[in-house]
C-alpha cells in the first residue's frame, strides 16, 4: 500500500487559503493514506482561548468537508488536525480520519504542549485503531510522541501505522519516532509543518523534516526541514503484522507487564 504526508506551511487563521495550498499539492497524487499536519487549517499559536473558540468547527464543518474531497481527490484516507469544538464550551486538539464519504473517527490530544494548556482541555477519549480497507491505523498527535506508552497503546491494539499530524518545535521528535516504530515494530508517518508564526509573546519555527518511518526504524522518507514537499512510500504492510524480532524474541509477546506495575 501507498502512505504519505504533505508538509504545508499554513497561514494562521486563514483556513480557505490553507486548503488551497493542500489541494494544490495534492493535485494529481493517489494514495491509500495521507496525514496531514496538526492544527493544519488553523495555525497554531493562539493568542486567548476565544480565539481558540472562534476558529473550532463541529464533526460537521468546513473543515471536514475539505477533508472528504481531498480523499476523494487522492483516493486515499485522510488524517488531519483541527480545533474540534465540544460541549460547555471546551475545545479540543483534535485529527479527525475521513474517506471521501464519512468520518471515519476523531482523535483527541491527550497530552498538551506548553501553551495549549490555556486554550484546550486535555483529550477524553479512549485511544482506538481503525480498521479500513484491510489495514489497521492509529492517531496521535505532536507532544504524544514524547510518552512511548501512546504508540505502545496503538501497538497493543493491533495498529499496522501510526499517523502522526504534528506542529513541532522541539528538535527531538523525528529521530525518537525512529525508536517508537522499532519497540513497536509498526510504521509511523509523521506530517510536520514549516514556517514560523509571531504572535503575542510567542514566536515559533516549526521544524519540517516530516517522514515515513518503516517498522524496523527504516527512514523510508524525510522532507527538508524549510519547503512545503509531499511524498509517499509504499510498504508491505505484513511486517507490522509480525512482531518478531527474531526467532525467539517476539516484542509484544515478550512483555512482563505484571512486573511494571508501580
Amino acid at each position: 500500500m501507498i502512505i504519505g504526508y504533505v508538509q504545508t506551511d499554513p497561514i494562521f487563521g486563514e483556513k480557505e487559503q490553507n486548503f488551497l495550498q493542500i489541494e494544490n499539492l495534492l493535485k494529481d497524487k493517489k494514495a491509500d493514506l495521507i496525514v496531514l499536519p496538526e492544527l493544519f487549517a488553523t495555525g497554531y499559536t493562539f493568542l486567548s482561548k476565544e480565539e481558540a473558540v472562534n476558529l473550532a468547527e463541529g464533526l460537521d464543518g468546513i473543515t471536514a468537508n475539505f477533508l472528504k474531497k481531498i480523499a476523494k481527490i487522492t483516493n486515499a484516507v485522510i488524517v488531519g488536525g483541527f480545533v474540534e469544538k465540544g460541549n460547555n464550551n471546551k475545545i479540543y486538539n483534535s485529527a479527525m480520519l475521513v474517506s471521501k464519504t464519512d468520518l471515519i473517527g476523531v482523535y483527541r490530544k491527550i497530552h498538551l504542549y506548553y501553551k495549549e494548556k490555556l486554550w484546550f482541555s486535555p483529550g477524553d477519549k479512549q485511544i482506538k485503531v481503525y480498521e479500513i480497507n484491510n489495514f489497521k491505523v492509529g492517531m496521535m498527535i505532536c507532544f504524544d510522541w514524547i510518552f512511548p506508552e501512546t504508540a505502545r497503546t496503538l501497538a497493543l491494539l493491533g495498529a499496522d501505522i501510526v499517523a502522526h499530524s504534528a506542529n513541532l518545535v522541539l528538535p527531538y521528535c523525528q529521530k525518537a519516532m525512529i525508536t517508537r516504530c522499532l519497540e513497536n515494530r509498526v510504521f509511523a508517518v509523521t506530517s510536520n509543518r514549516i514556517g514560523q508564526e509571531a504572535r503575542g509573546e510567542d514566536n515559533f519555527t516549526f521544524t519540517g523534516g516530516s517522514q515515513i518511518i518503516s517498522y524496523n526504524g527504516d527512514i523510508l522518507s524525510s522532507a527538508p526541514e524549510d519547503n512545503v514537499y509531499v511524498d509517499f512510500a509504499e510498504i508491505e504492510l505484513e511486517k507490522a503484522q509480525d512482531k518478531k524480532l527474531n526467532e525467539f524474541n517476539d516484542l509484544l509477546a515478550d512483555r512482563r507487564p505484571d512486573y511494571y506495575s508501580i
